[in-house]
Formats: C-alpha cells, sequence, structure tokens
C-alpha cells in the first residue's frame, strides 16, 4: 500500500510502513547489513538529506546556511565567512524519530520523519563541521570553535607558537592537548542559549550517536574503513564506505609529536555531500610526505580517525575485579547536567566488556546505545571498530573518547571507543568537536 496522506494532514494515514532501516543478526559475522521498511525511502534518505551546514550564532539562530557543493560560499552564492566572524560552522542535524528492535539474535534499527508507534524523538541539534578549535582572542574565557581561521588566536593543537612557519605549524588545524572538563568550559563560554540553559557543548554523545546510526542505516554497512564509493548500487541505495580515513599516519611521533596535522576545512569543496579529499602535508624538507584520505559525512569532516573526540554525557564505571568486576556505562540527556564527580543524573544503560577488541555486540538496549557488550571480532566483521578498555589499570570513574585516531589503522570508525581516561586527561592526540543543542 502506498503512503496515504489526508486532506490538510501532513502526516500518513496508515504510517506503520513509513520507515527505513536496518536488520543484522548478531550470530552473522559480515558487517553487512538488511534494508528493511520502504525501500524508496533507501533511496531518498529524507532525514539524511536534510543535513546541510551552516553558519550558528552564538544565541542559538542560523546566520546563513552554505552552499550544497562548496561550504566556502552562502546557499545564496555569495561568499561565507568561515573565520567565526559570523558564527560557527556547524552540520544541522534534522530531528526524526527512531526505533531500536530486539528479536532473539536480531536487532533493528528504524527511521523515520513521522512520530510512528514506539518510536523515540530525537531532537534537532547541530554538530561541528569541524573538529573543534579553541579561540583564544578573551584568554580569560576561551571559546570552543568550528571555525576555518589561521590566526594565532586559534592556533590547534597544544598551541605550540614555536612552530609558526614552519611544516608542522599548528595554524589552522583542530585544538587539542585539553581536558573534557575544559572542553565543556570552553563550549559554554559562548553563553547560555539552548536547552536546560547548556546548550553550547563539547562533542556530545546522543548527538555522536544520532550521527553514526544515520550513517549505519544509509550505508547498511557497520565498516564505515571501506574504500568510498560514489556510484550507488542498481537499485539507487549507497555503497562502499568513508575510506580508510586519516588513520595510517607512518611516523606521527616523530613528524609533530602526535599533533594534528591536518587543516580545518579541507573538505569544504564537497559541501553537505559524502566523500573523500586527499590532503599532503610537508615534510621537513619541503617536499611531499604522505597523502592522507579526509572523508566527510554530509558535512561533518573526519567523522572518525586524526584525533580522537572526547565527549560529553556519557562516563564509565570501571570497577577493580575485587571490587564488584563491572563495567558500567552512563549516560545524562541533560547538559546542565554534565560533571565529572559522580553518576547523580547519569542513568545506567548497559555494561561493557571487561577486555578490549573488536566489537562483535552492541549494547543497543531501547535508545541505540553505540557501545559494545561483547569483543572478538575482526576489523572487517561484525562491527568492525575496536574498543578499548583495561580493567587492570584504568578503573575508576573513566570518560569515553570516540573515533579513533592517525595511528588507529583499523581499529577506527564512527563507533571505536576508548575507556581508559578521566575528565581530567589531555593529550596532543586528543581533540573534541562542538555541540549546540536548541531549547
Amino acid at each position: 500500500m502506498g503512503l496515504l496522506i489526508g486532506v490538510g494532514n501532513t502526516k500518513p494515514t496508515f504510517p506503520y510502513d513509513y520507515y527505513y532501516g536496518i536488520e543484522w543478526d548478531s550470530t552473522v559475522a559480515s558487517s553487512a547489513c538488511t534494508r528493511i521498511g520502504r525501500p524508496e525511502l533507501h533511496v531518498s534518505l529524507p532525514i539524511q538529506s536534510k543535513m546541510r551546514r551552516c553558519v550558528l550564532r552564538d544565541n542559538g539562530t542560523v546566520a546563513y546556511y552554505l552552499h550544497a557543493n562548496d561550504s566556502t560560499k552562502r546557499d545564496t552564492g555569495a561568499a561565507a565567512k568561515l573565520d567565526g566572524t559570523d558564527g560557527q560552522v556547524m552540520v544541522e542535524i534534522p530531528a526524526h524519530y527512531r526505533k531500536f528492535e530486539v528479536d532473539g539474535t536480531k536487532f533493528r534499527c528504524l527511521l523515520s520523519e513521522h512520530a510512528l508507534p514506539g518510536f523515540h524523538f530525537v531532537p534537532l541539534a547541530y554538530r561541528s563541521a569541524y573538529e573543534a578549535a579553541i579561540d583564544r582572542t578573551a584568554s580569560e574565557t576561551p571559546k570552543l570553535a568550528s571555525v576555518v581561521n589561521t590566526s594565532a588566536a586559534f592556533r590547534g593543537g597544544g598551541n605550540n607558537s614555536a612552530w609558526d612557519g614552519t611544516y608542522r605549524s599548528l595554524l589552522g588545524l583542530p585544538a587539542t592537548s585539553t581536558s573534557l572538563t575544559n572542553f565543556r568550559k570552553y563550549a559554554r563560554n559562548r553563553g547560555s542559549a539552548g536547552k536546560s540553559g547548556a546548550g553550547w557543548n563539547c562533542d556530545v554523545y546522543e548527538v555522536q550517536k544520532s550521527c553514526w546510526w544515520l550513517y549505519a542505516v544509509e550505508y547498511a554497512n557497520f565498516n564505515c574503513q571501506l574504500a568510498y564509493n560514489a556510484e550507488p548500487t542498481s537499485e539507487g541505495y549507497k555503497q562502499g564506505g568513508l575510506s580508510q580515513g586519516v588513520t595510517n599516519m607512518s611516523d606521527w611521533n616523530g613528524y609533530n609529536s602526535y599533533n594534528p596535522m591536518v587543516p580545518c576545512g579541507v573538505t569544504n569543496s564537497l559541501g553537505n555531500k559524502t566523500g573523500v579529499v586527499n590532503y599532503t602535508y610537508k615534510k621537513s624538507d619541503d617536499t611531499d610526505g604522505q597523502t592522507l584520505s579526509v572523508p566527510s559525512y554530509r558535512g561533518l569532516e573526519n567523522p572518525f580517525g586524526h584525533v580522537w573526540s572526547w565527549t560529553d554525557g556519557c562516563k564509565c564505571n570501571i570497577q577493580p575485579d575485587a571490587s564488584g568486576g563491572l563495567s558500567e556505562f552512563f549516560v545524562c540527556t541533560d547538559p546542565a547536567k554534565y560533571q565529572d564527580s559522580d553518576y547523580t543524573d547519569y542513568e545506567k544503560r548497559g555494561e561493557l566488556p571487561r577486555k578490549e577488541g573488536y566489537v562483535k555486540i552492541m549494547m543497543i538496549g531501547e535508545y541505540g546505545e553505540n557501545m559494545p557488550v561483547e569483543v572478538g571480532a575482526s576489523s572487517t566483521t561484525y562491527f568492525a571498530d575496536y574498543f578499548y578498555t583495561n580493567v587492570a589499570s584504568n578503573t575508576g570513574q573513566r570518560g569515553v573518547l570516540f573515533g579513533g585516531a592517525a595511528n588507529s589503522g583499523a581499529g577506527a570508525g564512527f563507533s571505536c571507543a576508548s575507556t581508559h581516561r578521566t575528565a581530567s586527561y589531555a593529550y596532543a592526540a586528543v581533540g573534541s568537536r562542538l555541540c549546540f543543542l536548541p531549547a
């Protein structure tokens, strides 16, 4: 039966099949999923196709949208300002509805534009088009940023000015060497607009999770490091992946001591499209170094790889074997209640594996947690991403880093996660993103 829309009604009269999604079996090793729901929605991708880059003011309003095929322009064709003057360069992730089902060993993720029975509402959100920079123009109130800006106030990495003018200059690169606690603080320095008066945040677990499920349903494959393929299947479906990404840096430590090396905005030429842009960095003798594959998923540059992303709104309780022996995963959905001290206002969503490895079974549950409950896969099977943990030496409250880094190799990916670090951890290979949650 086709979709019926009543006069004056924007919702389907018979909505029960007006969804699209994926199904997979936890006993089947393939990373490929089965597309389910209305086939034409897997072609039109009505939710994913609304993802688009924009420039967002600190008050949470859109200054303007960027051109679909060239992010250096506004959607009108006029030149855009991506340096922070007009606002932050963000990807608008549309509100939608989502449902997860478990039937024995079979799991399903279903998406819809409509409030179908049993579906949860996923609110509108904004996630930075680029890995986050830090605006240090006002030194007493640094601000997390998503910009293309090569001035000293936005110097990336660990803000090492001694490298300016050299092959490993950090100008124009994302910021690292910053703790989760400070990333949160710097995001909040943008003001009190948005959800619970705390809409500005560093990377947010619920938003990261939404992006991952949108990708997984679009490509019907959990291995995001498959080779990029711009051609659809004969049915019109997306195929392939996002390439290996920036995960195979051959001498990262020798080059720049694990600092970022890919400037923000490399994928501007793609606009809102998914694709891969090659970037070749310069070596100390000014010759070409390694060529890196920089992916963008519908405007999200480097959704995995390059540098790890500190992610707020989730945390882990890694107990020693002698003190319960559980690794618990907690989530908080109110940004005003994010904190680093205890588990107050955080809800336990499940238990994590006690050893690391490639993810075989995800937690899923009612809300689709993309954290594992079982490892034992490989880089090309099941979820194809690595889970890092260490219950011998890294116990207590731990945050979550997502995505992997420039030396993570096949272990990196959209759902690659590490639970090694406390919220105070800062390192040259660890950055974040900027998010805004509207009221």
